[in-house]
Order: structure tokens, then sequence, then C-alpha cells
């Protein structure tokens, strides 16, 4: 069972929402899938949620990275990662290699790098930051486990509106620019997160058009000074 464990506040307006992110366990899992149903609704294949199975696998290989939150008591979110050994210099890869398909088997205990393989909130929660949180909950475990980085491969919806006129490299840019909005690319920007690249056929996502935005946050500890790319 994970041992991480934060209580705190958030803010709906004006008025306090308590808050706790923690590890997830089998009790929970019955709610995970329902969260995945409200994340990922129709034409969203269902079979692409998680299963027992899989989150299974989560809680067993790596619990501490296996966290939700609960909102005013209710279970509003999950993320969950593992950790890999990254190159940098082979940035490419898939989610599905990366993740062995979301059943995480592709753990390595001994790795440099945490990743995420999923993060969902329900929209009715999403006003109160906690994906945020979430992410950051993982900055925690990165930096606890002394690794190199956090990374994983962000979606990039709002690309397909602009495939036919600009690679996905460059939409990235734009969107670091600030002369174009994504709705996942800004959250993670505003995360924290840096843009490292851009994988082809990192996922089956129709709007992303199968492009996955590669980026990480380093851990402050381990990191060479330099400017942002």
């Amino acid at each position: 069972m994970s041992s991480y464990f934060q209580r705190f506040y958030v803010f709906d307006g004006d008025r306090p929402v308590p808050v706790v992110i923690r590890g997830y366990t089998a009790d929970d899992f019955d709610e995970l899938i329902v969260i995945q149903s409200e994340t990922f609704p129709p034409p969203y294949p269902s079979e692409q949620w998680w299963n027992k199975e899989q989150l299974t696998q989560h809680v067993t290989r790596f619990p501490e990275g296996a966290l939700c939150v609960e909102a005013d008591g209710v279970l509003a979110g999950s993320i969950t990662s593992l950790i890999v050994d990254y190159d940098p210099s082979e940035p490419a890869h898939s989610w599905a290699d990366t993740t062995d398909n979301g059943y995480i088997r592709t753990h390595k205990p001994d790795g440099n790098t945490l990743y995420i393989a999923d993060i969902c909130v329900r929209p009715r929660f999403r006003k109160l930051g906690l994906g945020k949180w979430l992410i950051q909950s993982l900055y925690h475990v990165t930096v606890q486990r002394g690794l190199d980085r956090l990374l994983g491969g962000g979606r990039m919806p709002g690309y397909h509106k602009y495939a036919d006129r600009m690679s996905a490299e460059s939409y990235l840019e734009a969107v670091v620019q600030g002369k174009l909005h994504d709705p996942v690319i800004t959250f993670l920007l505003r995360c924290g997160r840096t843009p490292i690249g851009v994988a082809a056929d990192y996922l089956e996502d129709e709007e992303s058009c199968n492009y996955g935005a590669l980026m990480e946050w380093r851990n402050p500890f381990k990191a060479v000074r330099g400017g942002l790319n």
C-alpha cells in the first residue's frame, strides 16, 4: 500500500474544500472505473478505460505512483505512473510500449524517470484545480525517489484543426509561444512541465492526429542549470 498521504484545502470560489491525495486501493477500483467513463466519454472507446486487472497491477507493482484525490470526501480523480529507464538521446516512444498498454509490467524500480501513464479528474471537480495537485504529488515522488525527471506524453487535442497547414512540432511551438491555446498542453505548461519534443504514433487519438507532446519536469535537485528551450 502506498505511503503517500497529503491533506489540504482548495477553494470553490470563497469556500474552502477539504482535499486528500492518497494511494488508491482495491476498494477504490469500481469508482475509479466510473471516473474513467466520466472523464473519457464516448466516442472514446470504453475498452481503453482502466480495468480491474490494470488497476491491480498499479497498486501491486508501484503503489507510490498510483494516487487518487478526494474532494469533500468524494473520489474525484486519479493519477498513475511507473518508473522507466529513459534515454534522452532516443526520445521517440509510444504510450502502449512504455506503459505495457496500461498494465505497467514495464515498471523498472531502478530506472531514472517517473512516467505518467494517466491522469483523470471528474468534470464537475475540474474547477478546483485538482489535476495540477495530482501532478504536483508526483513531483514529490520524483524527488523522494531521487529520479532525474517526471515525463509524460500529452495529448494535443487542438492539433487536428491545424494539421493541414503546420507540423506537430510547429503547433507545439506555437502553443508554447502563446500564439495558440491547447487545452492539454497549456494545462501542462501551467503545471510546470517543459516540452522536449513530439512523438509520432504516440497513441490512437484522432484529435491529436496520433501525436503526443513529450513534456518533462526535471528534479530541481538534479537538474543541469540553463535556460528554457
